[in-house]
């Protein structure tokens, strides 16, 4: 869904970047672009935006309850995980057990779930497209695939809905081998790429990226063919250290390479795949020092929030832009494209594309 309005100082910073960019097809392999491009216009001074919408909504979980955790599938689906603060750890009888929420509609009205095993020592929530996953240490995983109508018990590794959505190419953490989830299990592929330090896999189609870091230096490899067979592609780079190497796959199916510092919160190195073999190194100039998260967009944009507010990435520059949302927002993209942007007390929901946004700010708050 493409926002109501677009934010008058983000238009005016990216018009440049976006006029060269075919914005209408999705999951496509975006077109070689390894000439230089015409840097964006001066940013104009930003001012502040307002929420499109606020759904503020509060429920009967009295005060002993922490904030509660939420987390989101797409714009529409999600869930809260309520855990009670308590003198004495669960199970103990004078320690309320966690209460489960889940909404349809964005967060406009929440209901109540039977939380499956709401006294435990540690609660976890995990929101993934078509299923809701519980941990309850030491009792085990909890599925639902019914909007929590039901749950299937397990024990033992991930369950296999929290395994699927990661994707069909995954990396197998205790084999340290790209892997092929076939439904049931995660399978070695038997062609493996050489990547040293793998710790990620990301993939569109066909196209499998892998990609990983040792001792400061970033590698990657290439296969357009389902991990068959594999290309090393190498790696334009300045001799800044990268700790962790992350492959990211844009809405529009852009692969991105995100290296984070050893520190986590040094300002990140930004590669893009062009013609689908070359990585191509990503300027930020005039970025701020540190990075929160970051955020492929679609359209060769990228989001960043730090501790200096909210950024895109756009034509080798940064630029601040007025989005309402802070240093302590950290952003993720949803399944369906939806920027979910979680900060201490809301989390925020960017509908529509690339910089084209309606933001909805959700609160969940309990009452006596």
């Amino acid at each position: 869904m493409i926002g109501r309005r677009v934010l008058p100082t983000i238009g005016l910073l990216l018009v440049p970047a976006l006029a060269a960019c075919s914005i209408g097809d999705v999951r496509r392999t975006p077109p070689d672009r390894s000439s230089p491009r015409p840097a964006p216009t001066a940013p104009v001074p930003s001012r502040p935006v307002g929420f499109d919408e606020v759904r503020h909504v509060r429920v009967a979980v009295d005060r002993r309850y922490d904030r509660p955790f939420l987390e989101f599938a797409d714009a529409d689906h999600g869930y809260a995980l309520f855990v009670a603060a308590c003198d004495d750890p669960p199970p103990s009888r004078g320690c309320p057990a966690a209460l489960l929420y889940a909404t349809v509609d964005g967060g406009r009205t929440w209901r109540a779930l039977r939380h499956p095993r709401p006294v435990a020592v540690s609660q976890q929530l995990y929101a993934v497209p078509g299923a809701l996953v519980l941990l309850a240490e030491p009792y085990g995983w909890y599925t639902s695939t019914d909007g929590g109508a039901t749950f299937a018990h397990t024990t033992g590794g991930e369950p296999a809905a929290l395994v699927a959505a990661r994707g069909r190419f995954q990396v197998a953490e205790a084999l340290g081998a790209v892997a092929e989830w076939d439904g049931r299990t995660l399978r070695p592929l038997p062609v493996q790429p050489s990547v040293p330090g793998l710790n990620t896999v990301g993939h569109s189609g066909d196209l499998v990226v892998a990609a990983g870091a040792r001792d400061g230096r970033p590698s990657a490899a290439v296969s357009w063919d389902g991990g068959r067979h594999w290309a090393s592609t190498p790696l334009s780079w300045r001799g800044d250290e990268v700790g962790v190497l992350r492959v990211v796959i844009a809405p529009d199916g852009g692969a991105w390479l995100v290296g984070e510092r050893p520190d986590r919160t040094g300002f990140p190195a930004l590669w893009r795949l062009v013609g689908g073999r070359e990585w191509a190194p990503v300027r930020a100039v005039g970025h701020p020092a540190q990075a929160r998260s970051v955020a492929p967009l679609g359209a060769e944009l990228v989001a960043v929030t730090g501790p200096d507010g909210v950024g895109v990435v756009a034509g080798g520059r940064y630029y601040r832009v007025d989005w309402p949302l802070t240093a302590e927002h950290h952003l993720t993209v949803l399944g369906d494209g939806t920027i979910a942007a979680r900060g201490p007390d809301d989390v925020v929901l960017g509908t529509g594309w690339t910089a084209n946004r309606r933001w909805v700010r959700v609160v969940l708050d309990g009452q006596p």
